[in-house]
Formats: C-alpha cells, sequence, structure tokens
C-alpha cells in the first residue's frame, strides 16, 4: 500500500479507528456496524451489499462461517440473473468476459465487507484465531499499530503463506520447487514453463528472463545449461521472491536478478518474456500478473526486443492466444505488431493448457478457455 489510510467507526459510544489495509487497493468503507455470533447471515450479505462493511467482534471460526455463507448468497445471485435473460440473445465472448469480470469484481467487493481487527504484532483478538504472523508479515512486514483488514484477504494472505511454505513442483527442475511469494504469480499453470524447457537454444552463453516474477524460467534457462541470465522485474516483491528461489536452487551465482524496466542495457543471443497474457485494466493491484493494461508490456517487450538482441539471437514470447478467443485482440493484431517492431516469426511451439477450468463447462468463460492454446514464439530480427 501507498498511503496510509484509516477507517473509522462507532463502538460502545465511542468513536474509533485504525489503520486500514487493503491489498487489493479497496478504499476504507464509509459506513461500518459491529458484528458477533449473533448475525445472521442473510442480515450480514444485506448489509454488505449495502455497502454497509461489518467489523467483527466474535469468535473467529464464527467469522469464517458467517464469510462461507454469504459467498453461498453472492453465488446464487448470477445464477438468478442468468434465469431472468434466458430468452434474450446470448452475448458474445467479448461480452461475456465483460460481465464475468463486472460479477467477479461486485462479489469481492461484497464479501470484503467483513472485517477482521489486528492488534500490533499481527496478532487477531479474536476467540480461536490462528496464529497469523507470519503469513502477514511476509505480506505486510511488520506491524506497530492496530489495524483492520477484510476476511476474505486474510484468508488470501493464510493461502499464499501456505503456497510459499509447500512450494510448486516443477517437472522441468525435476522436481524442484518454487515457493511463490505474496502477490507474485505462480507457476502453477506448468504448460508455459515447459514450452521453455523444450524449445531449441539459440545459444548457451548469455540469456535474459524479462519481467521473472518467481524466478522460474531463469531457473528452468540455467538447468538447461545457460551460463549467465539476467533477470529482470520492477515490483520488489518479485525481485526478492526470484531472489530467494535462485539461491534455494543453488543457481544464484548463474543467474543475476536486477531491478530493471523489461531489458537490461545491453544486447543478447536470447531474451525471454512471458508477459501478462489478457490487454484489460487490472481491478486492483494484485491483477497484474494477469492483466496487461492496453498490452503495455506486450508492446514494450516487442517494440525493444529487436535492439537487445544480437545477430541471430531470438526472442522467445510465452503467450496464451485466450486474448484472441475472448475478443481482446486479433491474430493479425499480434502479426502486425511484431511486423511493426521489425520482427519476423522464426519458429513456434504450441501447447494445450491442462488446468481444471479448461474442462470446466459451468465456467461462463468455458468457450473462450477450451479452445486456448500456449504458444512460444521464436522470434529473430529482421
Amino acid at each position: 500500500m501507498g498511503t496510509r489510510q484509516v477507517i473509522e467507526w462507532s463502538e460502545d459510544g465511542a468513536e474509533r479507528s485504525a489503520r486500514w489495509r487493503s491489498e487489493s487497493g479497496a478504499s476504507p468503507p464509509g459506513r461500518v456496524v459491529i458484528a458477533d455470533d449473533e448475525t445472521k447471515a442473510d442480515d450480514a450479505y444485506r448489509l454488505a451489499c449495502e455497502g454497509t462493511a461489518l467489523l467483527w467482534r466474535g469468535d473467529f471460526q464464527n467469522a469464517r462461517q458467517l464469510l462461507q455463507a454469504m459467498m453461498r448468497r453472492a453465488d446464487r445471485a448470477p445464477r438468478r440473473a442468468k434465469r431472468r435473460r434466458r430468452n434474450e440473445a446470448p452475448p458474445s465472448q467479448l461480452q461475456t468476459f465483460h460481465l464475468h469480470r463486472q460479477a467477479q469484481a461486485q462479489r469481492a467487493r461484497t464479501l470484503g465487507m467483513l472485517l477482521i481487527p489486528f492488534e500490533p504484532g499481527h496478532v487477531i483478538p479474536l476467540r480461536r484465531a490462528p496464529d497469523v504472523e507470519r503469513a502477514c508479515t511476509e505480506a505486510h512486514g511488520s506491524a506497530d499499530e492496530p489495524y483492520v483488514t477484510s476476511l476474505r484477504e486474510l484468508l488470501g494472505l493464510i493461502g499464499a503463506h501456505e503456497w510459499r511454505r509447500k512450494g510448486v513442483p516443477i517437472p522441468a527442475l525435476g522436481g524442484d520447487r518454487i515457493r511463490p511469494h505474496y502477490g507474485v504469480f505462480s507457476p502453477v499453470r506448468g504448460e508455459y514453463v515447459d514450452l521453455v524447457a523444450e524449445a531449441p537454444l539459440p545459444s548457451t552463453e548469455l540469456a535474459y528472463d524479462i519481467g521473472t516474477g518467481t524466478g522460474v524460467l531463469a531457473a528452468v534457462l540455467a538447468r538447461r545449461g545457460v551460463q549467465r541470465i539476467v533477470a529482470t522485474d520492477q515490483d520488489p516483491r518479485a525481485l526478492a521472491c526470484a531472489r530467494d528461489n535462485l539461491t534455494r536452487l543453488g543457481l544464484e551465482e548463474q543467474v543475476r536478478v536486477i531491478e530493471a524496466d523489461l531489458f537490461p542495457p545491453e544486447r543478447a543471443p536470447l531474451v525471454v518474456c512471458n508477459p501478462p497474457w489478457l490487454p484489460a485494466k487490472p481491478s486492483s493491484p494484485l491483477e497484474y500478473a494477469v492483466y496487461d493494461p492496453d498490452g503495455r508490456m506486450l508492446r514494450g517487450f516487442l517494440n525493444g526486443l529487436a535492439d537487445h538482441l544480437t545477430p541471430g539471437g531470438e526472442g522467445w514470447l510465452i503467450l496464451s492466444d485466450l486474448a484472441e478467443h475472448l475478443g481482446l485482440r486479433t491474430r493479425e493484431e499480434l502479426l502486425t505488431t511484431f511486423d511493426a517492431a521489425g520482427l519476423r516469426v522464426a519458429g513456434r511451439l504450441d501447447i494445450k493448457p491442462q488446468h481444471p477450468r479448461a474442462a470446466d463447462a459451468s465456467d461462463p468463460l468455458h468457450a473462450a478457455r477450451s479452445a486456448e492454446v500456449t504458444s512460444l514464439w521464436r522470434l529473430a530480427a529482421r
């Protein structure tokens, strides 16, 4: 978070306030009421839909149950709306995408209205509250003052901590694990990693990994025998995450992690980039790993690639065509961008996603997800 924000409420006849924390970038709620074990799920959901937040003072586990009950009510609403529209013409994939995002954003706002208080040291002053100090410290750093955050975000922090603790096994690394930090995109969709593990290397001398994130692609290149790798990112969390993973894998001498806006200053025979795949505006800071506003990172990489390749070098662009199936971008527009950047296609490797949502017919975006192909475009300067 940037500017320190404060949440205010009335309790026991007194005006109170505390620091407001929101990793999603949500503003402090303007209306806050006290809720406890006697609060009914219907009442809580109604208040949340109206924009009133509920600051929890009861048993922590009861708060989790209340949030689950609110989730069930939130998930019933889109089904009712769908039934009302059954006689209308089906929306396009682009309309479906925007409607889905609007519904997800509204759902997140509503469920984010159930709030949990914290004391200094990331201590939750509620009955049966778990010890979340480590999970919160990993995301926020130390806490020397009381604060309030949403229960939904707290559960996200706890889940991220478990991902970091257990790690994600990467077959291309011989089963070694990458441990994603909070706010850094996790390599759970392994198809793009497999592409980098299989593509023919133009050189084993030097490679750049642009927007390294967890460092997984830099690690794969290092294990494939690339002697020197420079991994770049602008996000402090990603830089710390990549350095942590590469050190733990024993690759810190082979891979140098630096803060940079896309490219290092020199040229390399191999430049790899896996940008966010969807050219759309993120609705929260945590969505920047998925959504690339106006395709800025993609265009920045393509427009600068030719100037950062040595003669005969290649740029590997890892990109899903999901945006094309959703109507956010066309294949012709992508190829035109290649050409305008002075690039030609030297080859392409394709792979079908294996993640569960690609086979989930109940997903509103199923038609696009089931047709999705992830590609590694081998690009060279013209």
